[in-house]
């Protein structure tokens, strides 16, 4: 396909990007591919949305060792979001590989080697996979882990670049709206506006929405990021960014104890391998030790 001819994926790609993962999914299965790339990259966007539903055993019953290697790379994905203790493996092979060397024509394996090592909080093998290869979708990645470990420099350079690529590209505009959020200040309004423009154009998901709320949270605007936040978790229940977001805005607002509790028993229940899960565990077990150890010194 040349630079100029018009992309069959753009709609599937497009309603992945802004967290429409239902129409993203009855778009790729509607899509009759001219040819097997094609196929392929419509197969990995299809599971990769699956994926975002937290429907892994679609992704694991359905994608085989004689499938592409970019399919196979979302399965990787798929095992290590579903299993913490496959975690370790996956990182493994994810480490042989690249070090094998693979194609970086196609993005798919770097992006799921850059967000395996993003969970394991490995920043800078994180970038160092991206940065093997030009695309839009690795840029915008690289612009959230560049934001993450406060390169806000490294993250704006790369806005520009991506903007001297596509400026009109929805990745672009979200990558422009997390550099605008990460600056602070009046940018934060201009990061909301973009967000909402997207909704215009695209719909309402729970994506934009949560991208929305923590606008309004890094205004203090806590009112206005529940309600956002309400109609976010209407659209998915289980959102472990819109949970997250909400245990934080109900305890900045001064609500009942027993609200932040449900959403965190929520986190525990349905998303025990999460981030914020694994590190709200392990301050509860440090918390237990110390009043064990305090209840005996003083018992002594």
């Amino acid at each position: 396909m040349s630079k100029d001819a018009p992309d069959p994926l753009y709609d599937i790609k497009t309603a992945f990007y802004v967290g429409n993962y239902q129409q993203c999914i009855s778009e790729a299965q509607s899509l009759k591919a001219s040819d097997a790339p094609t196929a392929v990259r419509r197969d990995v966007f299809l599971y990769r949305s699956y994926l975002a539903q937290r429907k892994f055993a679609v992704v694991l019953d359905e994608v085989t060792r004689s499938s592409p290697a970019e399919v196979q790379a979302v399965r990787q994905l798929a095992q290590y979001q579903h299993s913490g203790a496959k975690r370790s493996s996956v990182v493994g092979e994810i480490e042989a590989q690249l070090k094998a060397g693979v194609d970086t024509t196609s993005d798919t394996i770097l992006l799921v080697a850059a967000s395996i090592y993003a969970h394991e909080k490995d920043y800078t093998n994180a970038l160092r996979a991206l940065h093997q290869t030009q695309s839009l979708e690795c840029s915008a990645l690289t612009v959230q882990f560049l934001i993450a470990i406060d390169r806000i420099d490294a993250a704006a350079a790369e806005v520009k670049r991506m903007m001297e690529e596509d400026e009109d590209s929805v990745l672009t505009q979200l990558a422009q709206a997390w550099l605008h959020m990460s600056a602070g200040g009046a940018k934060i309004k201009d990061a909301f506006f973009i967000f909402q423009e997207a909704i215009d154009r695209h719909g309402t998901t729970t994506f934009l929405l949560s991208n929305q709320a923590a606008c309004h949270i890094l205004e203090a605007k806590y009112e206005e990021a529940e309600s956002l936040l309400q109609d976010a978790l209407e659209k998915d229940p289980n959102s472990p960014e819109v949970l997250v977001n909400l245990i934080v805005v109900n305890s900045k607002m001064g609500k009942p104890a027993e609200v932040v509790r449900r959403y965190i028993s929520q986190m525990k229940d349905s998303h025990p391998d999460h981030y914020y899960t694994r590190e709200y565990l392990a301050k509860e077990d440090e918390f237990d030790r110390l009043a064990s150890n305090f209840s005996a010194s003083v018992a002594a």
